[in-house]
């Protein structure tokens, strides 16, 4: 559990950083920038260890039917990171897509688990994505994008399938299976 919190601590700290030190950010200029990634690489490194090497700890046992619930979320969470890689007509309709698909990931991710790590893994990414949208809307206007091309509507789609595609075959490969038999 350690490790998974340590990889947490790694991943907003450096992420909150422009938005709560933004002097000391700053003064790191671009070299900075490497030193940023590097955190958050080993970060996620350490959450995905950590997660995967923690005990098994039931704090509680989700219904079955959650894991329906959980599917329907994810392809959601799916499609709205895809909106934030096209440049379509949904360009510009959601001011944090990417925060927002973390958000519906996390919580999907809780319905269907009840273990300690995954309490403390899922709920703290959504804690980060929550306050990390409170951070940016306190600090930053936000200019509404026009909407894109209605002609790269179908690069939103092909985003969605594919990478909702991705996600279960890397969880068929760790043993999780996401579609009940």
């Amino acid at each position: 559990m350690t490790l998974l919190i340590l990889g947490l601590i790694l991943w907003i700290v450096p992420h909150w950083m422009k938005r709560l030190t933004p002097g000391l950010r700053s003064s790191m200029g671009d070299k900075g920038r490497g030193l940023i990634a590097l955190l958050l690489f080993i970060g996620l490194g350490l959450m995905i260890y950590g997660y995967r090497s923690a005990p098994f700890i039931d704090v509680w046992s989700p219904p079955s039917f959650m894991v329906h619930i959980n599917n329907l979320i994810m392809v959601v969470a799916v499609a709205v990171f895809a909106m934030a890689h096209t440049k379509g007509r949904l360009r510009g309709r959601m001011r944090h897509p990417m925060l927002v698909s973390v958000k519906l990931w996390a919580f999907a991710h809780l319905l269907v688990n009840g273990d300690l790590a995954s309490i403390i893994l899922f709920g703290g990414m959504l804690f980060w994505a929550v306050v990390s949208v409170i951070l940016i809307n306190r600090a930053d206007t936000w200019d509404r994008p026009a909407p894109g091309d209605k002609g790269r509507d179908w690069l939103f789609l092909v985003i969605t399938v594919v990478t909702f595609a991705v996600i279960v075959g890397i969880h068929m490969a760790l043993g999780v299976h996401p579609f009940p038999s």
